[in-house]
């Protein structure tokens, strides 16, 4: 009776603390009470964490006059976690252990207590977890009712009842418009220019584009809005390869349209110089500006970046395709085999340069020595690899960087520095990674020359995309072994390894593919919102970079306990870029560069 009534008014203290910890999203509380007469201590390691050594949660004192002792922790929620109990003394084995995946502001309490000369872990949940994802569909759902009013609206609004009613309203009545009202009557062509233009590759560049403007405004704060911590993907690791991809596409198509109108190939390598120029002062000089240090301090400057990788790799595209470009590739149809494969036979030189990059990356990944690390180390370092290599995150490539840009002028803070406890600074934009950024350009290069020289007939540039995503897919598929962490070679974005760069073109070629059917075949849509951003887009990058910080993009959040404000605030911010890009498309203003 009397430990009965102990335990219950422990229980209620218990809870009494629980109530006054104010959790935010993507928080738990973990209770544990200790029963036994030795001291023990929880361990921790997140199942997203590879290999990783296990982490001190807590240690409890041992149990006094039958009250047992306890500690409450708040846990991270996102994934799934190992727990490991052991015992002052012991052997360093666990005598509990229990992997779970915790809710949201759920409360959960852990028992250790003796049971016949063993020990017996009770868990239980005092309070169950909320539906986090419940904001993204809320959000989903709004977006989607957003977009159907949208396309409502455009519908009821290209009607000729209403093209009539309305110039009733205005005074202005005109027979002939009445009887043929502006427009083609399909609400998804009518803005768009009227000069041949692939329109799904501006959406696609705009599609990507909004994403990561979403999701570097913090994507509502979900995890998987958020760049996966090492190996694996996550939503943001989509985009910007999708960038480098679509810039292939782009220099294909554009330099095609420029030798056909005469223009001379010295001309085209001055051209791309320039761009390339302004494009990696932009990134080095205009975002790397700090108020605090001063606008010539290079004290911190991060010398890579995401506009300097864009940059080289479109200047080492461009100026391999200004060389070996054809300005006609109409091939002879006698030669049945040739023109099979003439989008590939035609450029065979740009092969071999593309095959000497990739092995350069290879050889230079897998041989290069690293001091203090093996030979061909992929990994984060820190506590991953059970703690055998922790001032090796990335191997080679940051090696190459820190010898190249020195420690200050690289990132500092790598996706992996949480979880995996890492201190070495780790730049994901580094150069070693931009020979593969090379090689996806490389892709979508084919995919611009697929469409250029089967433009005659969209069902063997359909064929051929898909034929392109399933190679790289099994590729992948072969190098990762269809795992996270145990392939060959795992899908790395920190890294842009070579199982990243297949996948993620796979998913371009297939996406790209998609728009294309949609848009250009069938003509179903024709890509709002999207195209707008897509048409500006160097404008919205740089735009959202500067702004991020200010009203209306940023604002002090009030309420940190749900996604719903933080959802809120960064599709509102992705949504004003669409709409400052709208109202530029309306007023024919595209920034170039």
């Amino acid at each position: 009776m009397v430990c009965g009534l102990l335990v219950l008014s422990l229980g209620l203290s218990t809870l009494r603390h629980v109530a006054a910890v104010k959790l935010k999203y993507d928080e738990a509380l973990l209770t544990a009470n200790n029963h036994l007469l030795q001291p023990i201590s929880l361990l921790v390691v997140s199942d997203y964490c590879y290999k990783c050594l296990f982490q001190p949660l807590m240690t409890l004192q041992p149990a006094q006059s039958l009250q047992p002792t306890n500690r409450t922790v708040i846990l991270r929620t996102q994934f799934k976690l190992t727990l490991h109990v052991v015992t002052e003394g012991g052997n360093g084995e666990p005598v509990c252990s229990w992997k779970q995946l915790y809710g949201e502001h759920g409360h959960y309490i852990i028992s250790v207590q003796p049971n016949n000369g063993s020990v017996k872990c009770d868990n239980h949940v005092s309070k169950s977890p909320t539906n986090n994802l419940l904001p993204l569909l809320v959000a989903f759902v709004s977006l989607l009712c957003v977009w159907g009013l949208y396309y409502l609206t455009t519908y009821v609004y290209r009607r000729t009842c209403t093209q009539k009613l309305l110039k009733k309203v205005k005074k202005k009545a005109d027979c002939e418009a009445e009887d043929e009202p502006d427009g083609s009557g399909s609400p998804g062509q009518t803005d768009l220019p009227k000069h041949r233009r692939l329109l799904s590759l501006d959406t696609f560049r705009g599609f990507s584009l909004t994403v990561m403007v979403f999701v570097n405004y913090g994507g509502g704060g979900y995890w998987f809005f958020q760049h996966a911590p090492w190996n694996g993907l996550t939503v943001a690791d989509l985009v910007m390869p999708w960038f480098v991809f679509i810039i292939g596409t782009s220099v294909a198509l554009a330099f095609s349209s420029m030798l056909k109108r005469g223009i001379h190939r010295s001309q085209l390598v001055r051209k791309l110089t320039w761009r390339t120029l302004v494009l990696m002062a932009i990134g080095v000089l205009f975002l790397n500006y700090g108020p605090a240090d001063g606008p010539l301090s290079w004290r911190w400057a991060r010398i890579p970046g995401v506009l300097q990788r864009l940059g080289v790799t479109y200047f080492v595209l461009a100026l391999m395709h200004t060389f070996f470009s054809k300005p006609s590739l109409d091939l002879d149809e006698s030669h049945q085999w040739i023109a099979a494969v003439r989008d590939i036979v035609v450029y065979w030189p740009e092969w071999i340069i593309i095959a000497a990059l990739e092995t350069v990356w290879l050889c230079l990944t897998f041989l290069l020595p690293v001091p203090g690390c093996p030979t061909g180390y992929l990994g984060p370092g820190g506590i991953g690899d059970d703690g055998l290599y922790p001032n090796c995150t990335g191997g080679a490539a940051g090696y190459i960087d820190k010898w190249l840009f020195g420690p200050n002028h690289i990132y500092n803070y790598p996706t992996c520095k949480e979880l995996y406890k890492t201190t070495q600074p780790f730049d994901p934009e580094g150069a070693l990674g931009t020979i593969n950024s090379v090689v996806m350009a490389f892709f979508g290069l084919q995919a611009g020359k697929i469409i250029l020289i089967y433009r005659k007939s969209p069902h063997q540039i359909l064929c051929r995309l898909f034929i392109w995503s399933v190679l790289l897919g099994i590729i992948s598929a072969i190098l990762t072994k269809c795992t996270r962490d145990e392939g060959f070679i795992p899908i790395n974005k920190n890294l842009w390894s070579l199982s990243f760069i297949t996948t993620l073109s796979c998913f371009s070629f297939l996406l790209l593919a998609l728009m294309f059917y949609v848009i250009d075949v069938r003509q179903w849509w024709g890509g709002q919102p999207f195209i707008y951003p897509g048409m500006n887009s160097i404008l919205v990058y740089v735009g959202h970079s500067l702004l991020a910080s200010y009203f209306p993009f940023n604002w002090e959040v009030r309420d940190w306990t749900t996604h719903y404000e933080f959802i809120a605030q960064d599709l509102l911010g992705a949504a004003i870029w669409v709409f400052v890009s709208y109202l530029l498309y309306k007023k024919t203003f595209f920034l170039k560069i």
